[in-house]
């Protein structure tokens, strides 16, 4: 197969590299080995005919903060649907904590932490896209605002604590402490674990810079229309044609979007560096449900029905003992749940469907369904008999559909401390790799996991510089 640019693998990173290669003069072949494109953003009717699902990411707060998609002119491919919360917080004896778009709104509904919620996730989106892009781009080739500098360290000072810790410091009432750990369980870490409170800030940043919309129609919509760009570009895009070998390829650059045990399979790598492959740790899977249902989710705070993403396992000390247990290896009975009702802003999916996941152990076999639903139970009595048809993923599940989830890790490999530069190995430029113009962009590079496409950007441009003399770019 030749080509200026062969580009495995079609999840965002994969799809943002094709393009921009493309978008530079090269001509491009994408290869993807699933029966369709988008990896993590991919859709289709898992429970009854009409019901779109999302077999990956829904919500897509990064893929607006995200230099790679803005630069690509993301809002002009697809329509994003917003909720009219971002996230909601329920809890047993109160009422459930709402994150609206307005941080001052939010602030109001968190009482006396609410100035400390200003001072924290607040004063982190108001440091805007400055701040996001350096985050989002730490190594490597870029061109950072000056503002972001200072930003960044008064980042740092709360973002290098554990969430437990940065919870207790900054928040002085249940709710505030609660809606935190829910943010912050999004790294799928021990909540005692440097950087996770990281996590929280920005997460819950985002939701007041940029919101946490949904695609309209399903996030296939958006790997769909990326896949049209490329091919409107001259280039090619081929599904269910798995790359075994890297001497298949006949291309002088190759992008790939895979993780590092699938690269160890494709290539002979020198033997350093092949060591430090196999080093790579991957974290905790996940445990996924997806529902049909025959209404809304009867939530017993109404507010709830409002919101796009729910996060549920009460208080910041339930939700931190979640996390411990399942990084210990051990299946957590009351875990912690991240739901997503689409319907509160896109009700182009065929009716009202739900879907959540919890924590496991990597590799888990336990089903956790009834885990899962006991905990939407509690904070919305009656829910299993608005279930028309549920359809569950296991970890094992999950890595068949996507072979970059290993073990069911969603995450690209473990975002601990340990690996949150060292993604794969300790460089400079962890996306290129020791054979001459092979390049890695899956979430197991920088900045991650997440709909953010920031590892195809990356590997794009040393691509782009590494073939810049003898080609030259001109932009089609």
């Amino acid at each position: 197969m030749s080509a200026d640019a062969v580009v495995v693998g079609s999840g965002p990173n994969g799809l943002v590299a094709a393009v921009l290669l493309a978008e530079a003069g090269l001509r491009v072949t994408l290869l993807e080995a699933g029966d369709g494109f988008g990896g993590g953003l991919r859709s289709a009717e898992l429970t009854l005919p009409g019901r779109v699902h999302d077999l990956g990411a829904t919500v897509m707060a990064l893929a607006l903060a995200s230099p790679a998609f803005r630069e690509l002119g993301v809002e002009r491919l697809v329509e994003f649907a917003h909720p009219a919360v971002p996230a909601a917080h329920p809890l047993d004896d109160r009422p459930a904590v709402l994150v609206h778009r307005d941080p001052a709104r939010t602030a109001a509904g968190l009482g006396a932490d609410g100035a400390a919620w200003l001072a924290g996730p607040g004063a982190t989106a108001r440091a805007g896209s400055p701040l996001t892009d350096l985050l989002l781009k730490p190594l490597g080739p870029w061109e950072a605002d000056p503002r972001a500098f200072a930003a960044a360290a008064r980042f740092g000072l709360g973002g290098a604590l554990p969430a437990t810790a940065y919870a207790r410091l900054v928040f002085r009432t249940v709710e505030g402490r609660a809606v935190f750990a829910g943010m912050a369980a999004h790294s799928l870490l021990d909540l005692r674990s440097p950087i996770t409170a990281g996590y929280g800030l920005l997460l819950s940043a985002l939701a007041h810079q940029v919101g946490w919309p949904l695609v309209r129609g399903g996030s296939q919509v958006l790997a769909d229309a990326l896949v049209a760009r490329l091919r409107a570009l001259g280039g090619e895009a081929v599904s269910g044609h798995r790359v075994r070998d890297l001497k298949e390829l006949d291309a002088p650059t190759v992008v790939l979007d895979v993780t590092p045990r699938q690269f160890l399979e494709l290539a002979e790598l020198p033997p350093g560096y092949r060591d430090r492959l196999r080093r790579f740790r991957y974290g905790p899977g996940v445990f996924k449900v997806d529902w049909a249902l025959d209404g809304p989710v009867p939530w017993r705070d109404p507010a709830v029905a409002a919101a796009g993403t729910v996060h549920l396992g009460g208080t910041l000390e339930e939700i931190a003992l979640s996390e411990a247990e399942t990084a210990r290896g051990w299946h957590s009975p009351r875990p912690y749940v991240l739901a997503v009702q689409p319907y509160a802003a896109d009700p182009s999916r065929g009716g009202h469907t739900l879907w959540a996941y919890c924590h496991v152990p990597n590799g888990s076999r336990v089903d956790m369904t009834g885990a899962i639903e006991d905990q939407i139970e509690r904070y919305a009595p009656g829910f299993r008999d608005r279930v028309l048809a549920r359809h569950v993923m296991g970890p094992a599940a999950l890595e068949a559909v996507n072979p970059n989830l290993v073990g069911g890790d969603i995450g690209g490999g473990l975002a601990a401390l340990s690996q949150f530069v060292r993604r794969p190995v300790w460089s400079t430029a962890p996306w290129r790799t020791p054979l001459p113009g092979v390049f890695l962009c899956s979430a197991s590079t920088p900045p991650g996991a997440g709909a953010h496409g920031m590892g195809g950007w990356q590997a794009a441009r040393l691509a782009l510089s590494a073939v810049g003399a003898s080609r030259g770019g001109r932009r089609r």
